[in-house]
């Protein structure tokens, strides 16, 4: 898998006086089926969070709240994904390293798994994880 597997999804926005609207629903806007939701808050000024692959789990990473980068990185280069926008997500499938930074204050990060949790799915060595790639 290389960075142009990863894809920018724009998630449906109904669009109202009230306030706006947006959905995910498992198999239209998905190229897989979820397992697991999660969501990353709270993150104090100059963290980093993520800095992982994953062998088989495929992600889709929104910003709910706030703003972020998501770099990513396939082995050979980086790209960063700048989110800020609770309509669009980055779809990131496996195999690819990823981390999360410049988390704005009050940010909110929902990312929508493929797989149950299961840290043996968890690549965190980013050397080996290069090696891998490289290797391949």
């Amino acid at each position: 898998m290389g960075i142009d597997k990863i894809e920018i999804i724009q998630l449906p926005k109904i669009l109202d006086e009230r306030g706006n609207l947006s959905f995910l629903e498992e198999g239209n806007q998905l190229p897989f089926d979820i397992k697991r939701t999660y969501w990353i808050y709270d993150v104090p000024g100059g963290e980093i969070r993520g800095g992982h692959s994953y062998h088989r789990n495929k992600e889709l990473i929104i910003a709910l709240s706030g703003s972020f980068d998501v770099v990513i990185n396939d082995g050979n280069e980086d790209k960063t994904f700048s989110l800020n926008r609770s309509y669009y997500g980055i779809y990131v499938p496996n195999g690819i390293w990823r981390h999360m930074e410049n988390f704005s204050t009050n940010s909110v990060a929902l990312i929508v798994s493929s797989t149950d949790y299961d840290e043996t799915d968890y690549e965190r060595d980013f050397d080996k994880f290069k090696l891998s790639k490289n290797n391949a």
